[in-house]
């Protein structure tokens, strides 16, 4: 029986919804969902995604099951594939497994995770706690198989790693990589990727006003066939910030990008080596604006350049 509280929750949701509607239909219009292919394999998979930290954590961690079923919901429903998530996100990976299980979507999603046993600080990780923490997202899931798991900010990949190729081995994992959303680790980070051929995904920040991945990090995972997926598009809150009070410009509306979500989001996922861009949220209609973004067209290079230098004019 649906409670009060979930049939108010879901009346602000369809409302909410409701106001971007036009706005996605257009989109839709104006094209499929545009997909990008993993390098190692050709399977291809939408641009954008979701994560599960910051808002996403926030309301697992709060137990807010409507807010984080709702938003899973809605990105199946628009055509979204991609959910990125961590044992160190707080709640997300538990609660979101739990949920997936209730809405039966569980093969519908490609689910990501990811390993560190080593916790921060460059320690070593205990091979056995490692394990454990593998297991304890496959239990949270309720799947036999994973569809990519990552070393988490390159956390001992000397120990943590070769677990990861041993379980993809097994067939128990399909993809297998690491990320890093700090720059002072892009060092390590290349000569990881320069090093292995088995590296399917990294994942790294990367944003209108965050392009320090483009240096060597970006082309190298196109010279090495390796997927991308990119984080913090919006800088978490801080590109928001900077255009409040802003509209976003008309030049970027022919292009699509009705919303300054969608004006981030398409800059990202424009880059030739992104495969897909996962912003985290906890409200249905950011996800229905977030989806806007994998519709239409992506900005060509002299439009990129366009979006750089006018949020580099920006006061912030």
């Amino acid at each position: 029986m649906t409670t009060r509280r979930e049939c108010l929750t879901l009346a602000a949701t369809a409302g909410a919804v409701w106001a971007l509607g036009p706005r996605l239909v257009a989109a839709q219009q104006s094209g499929p969902l545009i997909t990008r292919p993993i390098p190692s394999t050709g399977e291809r998979l939408p641009i954008i995604g979701l994560g599960s930290s910051t808002s996403f954590s926030q309301a697992a961690g709060q137990d807010d099951t409507e807010a984080v079923r709702s938003v899973l919901a809605k990105m199946i429903e628009l055509g979204g594939k991609v959910f990125d998530t961590a044992p160190g996100y707080g709640a997300s990976e538990q609660v979101a497994g739990k949920i997936v299980k209730e809405i039966d979507t569980k093969h519908e999603i490609f689910w990501a995770t990811k390993l560190n046993a080593a916790g921060w600080g460059g320690r070593t990780a205990d091979p056995k706690a490692a394990r454990a923490q593998v297991a304890a997202s496959f239990d949270r899931l309720g799947r036999d198989k994973i569809d990519l798991i990552q070393v988490h900010n390159l956390a001992d990949l000397d120990g943590q790693f070769p677990i990861l190729r041993e379980l993809k081995q097994q067939g128990r994992v399909r993809y297998i990589g690491t990320t890093s959303t700090f720059k002072g680790q892009y060092d390590v980070l290349e000569r990881f990727m320069k090093s292995t051929n088995d590296c399917d995904f990294i994942g790294i920040d990367y944003s209108v006003d965050n392009l320090s991945a483009e240096e060597r990090i970006l082309p190298l995972a196109q010279e090495k066939k390796i997927a991308v997926l990119g984080y913090m598009p919006t800088g978490r809150t801080r590109l928001f910030q900077r255009v409040k009070g802003q509209e976003v410009p008309g030049w970027a509306r022919e292009l699509g990008a009705e919303t300054w979500a969608q004006f981030f989001l398409k800059f990202a996922a424009s880059h030739p080596a992104i495969t897909v861009v996962t912003p985290a949220t906890s409200k249905p209609e950011h996800m229905v604006d977030n989806m806007g973004a994998a519709h239409g067209r992506l900005p060509t290079e002299a439009e990129r350049k366009r979006m750089v230098d006018f949020i580099a004019k920006l006061p912030g």
